[in-house]
């Protein structure tokens, strides 16, 4: 949608005080009303239009990191019409590289409302006065939960289809997904090995996690079971020597220790108790959320368990 020109410098003294002010609280009836005096939004508020049939024709923003991946897995790139401000963070986005050129948005209200989308896709933690707002305008929105579980995966690829317009490519998605959860069934080789999820400052994922739903399914035994973390928490140096799981799963093998929460997993301790064959390497893109990336997670997770031994064969 081609922007207007401020149509008084009042409009735009207004727009600009509500700017300086709290984005998600007072600040935007009064920054809202600068636009509609702005002629930015002219039309807004007399209803939004119904979503067009042809679901590939949509306007989607993303407001969240995860929606954003199956956004830009299934959506066409002309439909994106923003993304959150992750999107493009190659450590966490899975498709980072997909992500470059498109509109990275900073998440406000204010922008939603200058861009009208047909649909916004979100998270259940995006900020809740974001959310509230956005509908009150009558902008379409729907909220995906992060998901836990490969059932929940699916459902998500699943529903990104039909948003999208894709069932077909959402079908492929999740026949590779079982795929992949397949071979690595095969090669956990109903072995029954510990492996403790071991992230910064000693945070461990516990079952109800995605991690340790993708550990579960494959048949391997999440060792944080053992001390009680259920939803993951966080464990010392110690704990981790007396557990003594047959391999830890990190989402990165390097000797850069730049601050103290990456520091444990440098530990002397840890290096002689966990030397190269017993470290499962995931980058966090992988598995931070749930999506096709999981098949990648899955097909490098069996590559390495096939150097993996129990201790007790050693």
């Amino acid at each position: 949608m081609p922007f207007r020109l401020l149509a008084s410098s009042s409009a735009n003294a207004t727009a600009g005080r509500a700017l300086r002010r709290n984005r998600f609280g007072a600040a935007l009836p009064v920054l809202f009303a600068g636009f509609l005096a702005a002629g930015l939004v002219t039309g807004l508020m007399a209803g939004r239009p119904a979503l067009a049939q042809d679901a590939a024709t949509r306007r989607i923003v993303s407001l969240n990191m995860c929606t954003d991946q199956l956004l830009l897995d299934l959506a066409p790139r002309a439909a994106i019409a923003g993304l959150s401000p992750f999107a493009a963070d190659d450590a966490r986005s899975y498709l980072a590289e997909r992500a470059r050129g498109l509109p990275l948005l900073s998440g406000t209200a204010e922008e939603v409302m200058v861009i009208r989308p047909d649909l916004v896709v979100s998270g259940t933690f995006t900020k809740r006065a974001t959310r509230e707002f956005i509908r009150a305008q009558g902008v379409p929105m729907e909220e995906f939960a992060p998901a836990r579980t490969l059932a929940e995966t699916r459902a998500q690829i699943r529903r990104f289809g039909e948003i999208t317009g894709a069932r077909d490519a959402a079908a492929q998605r999740i026949a590779a997904l079982d795929a992949a959860l397949d071979d690595l069934r095969k090669a956990a080789n109903a072995r029954s090995l510990r492996v403790l999820p071991l992230a910064r400052r000693g945070w461990v994922s516990g079952a109800d996690s995605l991690m340790g739903e993708l550990l579960a399914e494959a048949g391997l035994v999440n060792a944080a079971g053992e001390l009680g973390l259920q939803a993951g928490g966080f464990v010392s140096l110690e704990q981790v020597v007396a557990l003594r799981p047959d391999a830890i799963l990190l989402t990165r093998d390097d000797d850069q220790a730049e601050d103290q929460g990456r520091a444990m997993l440098l530990h002397p301790a840890i290096a002689a108790l966990f030397p190269p064959e017993r470290r499962l390497i995931i980058p966090e893109r992988l598995t931070v959320c749930g999506g096709p990336m999981l098949g990648e997670a899955m097909r490098r997770l069996a590559a390495a368990l096939g150097r993996l031994t129990p201790r007790d064969a050693d």
